[in-house]
């Protein structure tokens, strides 16, 4: 099971009801951030998650309403005396970047791993996550996500017991490593099934329609997408400032045949984006606006059989 939350769905400056741009997931004891904007910390609390598990931070690029609540963060995690490496990712000039912000949180008492993405497209793996970056169009060097959690074949016993498999190994060989004892190799393709299917979700905000997202959000169980503008009259501002409206968000989520659509990332002049979805399911039905605090339970397949 994956739990994702949208902690904020602002853009450009925070409301007394609307924080900035933030996203967090938990999955198996570990936490994962995607942009930290102004009021990022208040949303955590407000929705009653820790910032004790967060291992990674992913940043979609450096504008202010992204990454302007990272600096109290930090000092909020030192003071809880952290002490294990925290992760972050984003594009090229990350550790410039943090280590400027952090001219107010200068000691911590954890280290900072950077992983400045290369290129086009990179993933990294960490914790269990699964997590892609690649290049969206914005005025600045900016990445959509996904993450994905990857799920093995079943352990098949009885192939297990034909290779005489002592049972000391098998919870080795089920979570990946392979095994040479007294010099004879074992591999979890051996003892394993097919891969079963995981869960994916794709995150992208502070840009124009791409391939690279449709490309990437493909068969996402979530799909998260920028809609800056709700209004049909703003499509021209849309294109001007790169950013994107519902219709295209609902475009890009048909044409990638994601299974649901969350808008986030709104322009601080719409004040009720749910007056423009009439027009956005048209297009594709199972899209919803996003809002400070909503979340979801996303569940692999026998997770999902058992609760029916």
């Amino acid at each position: 099971m994956l739990d994702v939350c949208l902690l904020g769905s602002g853009g450009m400056m925070p409301l007394p009801h609307r924080w900035l741009t933030s996203l967090m997931t938990r999955f198996n004891g570990s936490s994962l951030m995607i942009d930290c904007g102004e009021g990022t910390q208040i949303a955590v609390k407000e929705k009653g998650w820790s910032f004790k598990p967060i291992d990674i931070i992913c940043f979609t690029h450096y504008h202010g309403d992204h990454i302007s609540g990272l600096p109290g963060l930090l000092l909020t995690m030192g003071n809880a005396e952290r002490t294990q490496p925290l992760t972050l990712i984003g594009p090229r000039g990350l550790e410039r970047v943090v280590n400027a912000l952090r001219v107010i949180a200068p000691e911590l008492p954890f280290p900072i791993e950077y992983l400045e993405i290369q290129g086009p497209e990179q993933e990294f793996e960490k914790n269990g996550y699964k997590i892609k970056a690649f290049r969206v169009n914005h005025n600045v060097l900016c990445y959509g996500y996904t993450i994905e959690i990857q799920r093995a074949g079943r352990f098949d016993v009885e192939r297990a017991k034909a290779l005489n498999l002592p049972v000391q190994y098998w919870s080795r060989l089920q979570k990946g490593e392979s095994l040479a004892p007294e010099g004879r190799l074992y591999t979890p393709q051996d003892v394993l099934g097919p891969a079963r299917k995981g869960i994916k979700v794709a995150y992208c905000t502070d840009t124009r329609p791409t391939e690279s997202i449709v490309k990437n959000a493909a068969d996402a169980d979530l799909f998260i997408c920028e809609g800056m503008y709700g209004e049909p009259e703003k499509a021209q501002k849309a294109v001007e400032y790169k950013h994107m409206t519902f219709t295209e968000a609902a475009e890009l989520a048909k044409k990638a045949k994601a299974k649901e659509l969350w808008l986030t990332h709104y322009s601080p002049s719409l004040v009720r984006p749910e007056e423009y979805m009439e027009q956005v399911r048209q297009i594709f039905p199972r899209a919803y606006p996003g809002k400070d605090g909503k979340s979801r339970e996303l569940l692999f397949e026998e997770e999902a059989q058992e609760r029916q």
